[in-house]
């Protein structure tokens, strides 16, 4: 296959963001002061089990937090162990589901809390629309429950709850089977059944409290919020509105190529975050908004998103060392799921960078590349360092909120043809 190689490639420079940046100094302190505000009122007894659920996104500090947790209930004399809260990722099995808790060093951080991972659930509930509720058979059978969540604006739709507490209820401890039926019916009906099913699950499930974390612009914890049962779903809502004003994005608009580095499970439920690219796509069709790249690159599968490489169907191009890192099963389990097989398609993949790089740019009607509107990000998850072409130079430099942290200069490529790092200043 001939594709045009004799073009110059447009020359980046290094920006840095100003962003949001609130982040909470002392966390375990925190945790624990906030539970004991929510708890010290309830009625909890000395023996008594507490079913700790925490969820598959590399939150910051997330160990620290749920082993602040564990040790808070374990001083109180009661007896906490993990449920992982993550629906069908981990491969939809209890091993994978347990590698997922590991790898983002909660299992480590909680000091010998035992696991219970099994798929199992209960329909403890039916919405109105018919659609069952099922909820995790370990949690209910425990005498307590907490769920720990970050609370965020939901890469597909927009309503009062997306991404938190209560998405983690109905999704999250529904498993493999409750997460197939909410996107289901949330497919035919809109997902505000979200606060619908969480509003049946929390009259019928075990809630002690949720721990709501909120993060800077700069994906540091900024808030830990305890919330009890009786105002949950109230309080998630003021808290996503607190979370959305010190969301990052991509400050440039219009853009010919988006290249991403890493994608993952472990940043985003779709592996990169649309709401930072602007690139949707399910049964409702596609649609771009801000920063709406007409070509979206991916270079690599984060190694904590385990092989999950949902969201890689939002990219037009990526690597082949992308495509081979890809655990097949997992990836296809979850994105049929989430009833976005979209999301899974591969796309056309190169084996270099250099390569990949020539292709997006031949495809954007450019006649000039090095006059390409280019921009390049860690992740959808870090924001704060972006390269950025020379064709954005002025808008750059116009932005009080951006930085220059090197001079417009060539693409580093290795001996293999691939890109090297952002190299800013520390």
């Amino acid at each position: 296959m001939h594709i045009d190689n004799s073009q110059s490639l447009p020359h980046m420079a290094i920006i840095r963001q100003s962003l949001a940046a609130r982040p909470l100094k002392c966390i375990g302190p925190e945790v624990r002061l906030q539970l004991d505000k929510v708890l010290n009122s309830k009625a909890i007894n000395p023996g008594e089990t507490v079913a700790l659920a925490v969820g598959s996104r590399k939150i910051h500090a997330i160990g620290e937090v749920a082993g602040s947790c564990a040790a808070w209930l374990q001083d109180k004399g009661l007896k906490p162990f993990l449920v992982p809260a993550m629906g069908s990722h981990g491969g939809a099995t209890p091993q994978g589901q347990e590698q997922v808790l590991e790898s983002l060093g909660i299992v480590q951080a909680c000091q010998g809390v035992p696991v219970q991972a099994s798929m199992e659930t209960k329909a403890i509930a039916a919405l109105s629309c018919g659609a069952p509720v099922h909820f995790s058979s370990e949690a209910l059978r425990a005498d307590h429950l907490i769920v720990i969540n970050r609370v965020k604006s939901h890469t597909k739709f927009k309503a009062p709850i997306q991404s938190g507490l209560c998405k983690m209820l109905c999704v999250g401890l529904g498993k493999h089977s409750g997460a197939a039926a909410m996107h289901r019916a949330g497919v035919r009906f809109g997902f505000s059944i979200i606060e619908e099913a969480a509003g049946m699950i929390l009259k019928k499930a075990p809630l002690l409290a949720g721990l709501a974390l909120v993060e800077d612009g700069l994906g540091r914890l900024s808030q830990i919020r305890a919330l009890a049962a009786e105002n949950l779903i109230d309080e998630e809502k003021k808290l996503l509105l607190k979370a959305q004003v010190m969301a990052p994005g991509i400050p440039f608009d219009e853009l010919d190529l988006l290249i991403v580095d890493w994608i993952g499970k472990d940043i985003s439920g779709i592996g990169m975050d649309s709401n930072v690219t602007g690139r949707h796509r399910d049964l409702s069709g596609d649609f771009f908004l801000p920063p709406n790249p007409k070509r979206i690159f991916v270079r690599d599968l984060s190694p904590g998103s385990g092989g999950n490489a949902n969201g890689i169907g939002l990219a037009d191009f990526t690597t082949t060392r992308l495509v081979r890192a890809m655990d097949l099963k997992k990836t296809f389990v979850n994105s049929i799921t989430a009833i976005s097989p979209e999301k899974a398609a591969i796309p056309l993949h190169f084996e270099s960078d250099r390569e990949t790089l020539q292709a997006c740019l031949a495809t954007t009607g450019l006649e000039d590349w090095s006059k390409a509107r280019v921009v390049r990000i860690k992740s959808t998850a870090d924001l704060e360092i972006i390269q950025a072409s020379t064709a954005l130079r002025r808008e750059a430099k116009a932005n009080p909120r951006l930085e220059f942290e090197s001079d417009f200069g060539p693409m580093d490529f290795d001996s293999h043809g691939n890109l090297g790092g952002f190299n800013e200043k520390k």
